[in-house]
């Protein structure tokens, strides 16, 4: 009775090795993307490196079937100068400026009406005895350093208290008598 049970084993094991020892049961349709491939990803498509190294081809078309000199009559007559002329692209200068505030008879470029002229140099937290603010939007000019300052200090102005509003509190990093913009 053993050796029955171990053939029988031997045999399921043998079914087992099969073709049919990995089926999945459902299609994987479902679990398809909905969206389109992202065709730089897929197997056997040009990657946009093929596409730029094929160079460009322009279309081939007359360009200047058109034009004076043409015939043989009009070559051996030759272009007058107005002619010459017209054929000539001007050359556009570029627009002077930034672009921002060059309007004719505009304001010129826009500055915040509270921002002082005068840039302040590194900033410093301020050691104020009676905190009226945050600690982290207070500080103080401790002069220009050697190096270039960051975008950051560059945008920072010192404003007095006189030039502010009534109604408004008085800026960060504001000491007695100039504040920060």
């Amino acid at each position: 009775m053993s050796e029955s049970t171990e053939q029988g084993d031997r045999a399921r094991d043998d079914e087992a090795r099969g073709d049919d020892v990995y089926q999945p049961t459902h299609s994987d349709a479902q679990n398809r993307p909905s969206d389109e491939l992202d065709m730089q990803n897929v197997i056997g498509e040009r990657d946009l490196d093929d596409m730029m190294a094929e160079g460009y081809s322009p279309p081939e078309r007359p360009l200047a079937v058109g034009r004076y000199g043409t015939t043989g009559e009009e070559q051996q007559a030759g272009e007058t100068l107005d002619q010459r002329l017209a054929q000539e692209t001007p050359d556009v200068a570029p627009p002077e400026g930034n672009g921002i505030g060059d309007q004719v008879g505009g304001d010129g470029e826009p500055v915040d009406e509270l921002a002082g002229e005068e840039r302040a140099g590194r900033l410093a937290p301020a050691e104020d005895p009676s905190p009226r603010r945050p600690s982290d939007v207070v500080a103080r000019d401790v002069g220009i350093d050697g190096g270039a300052a960051s975008a950051e200090e560059a945008a920072m102005h010192v404003t007095s208290d006189d030039r502010l509003g009534a109604d408004e509190e008085p800026g960060a990093g504001d000491e007695p008598g100039a504040g920060r913009e």
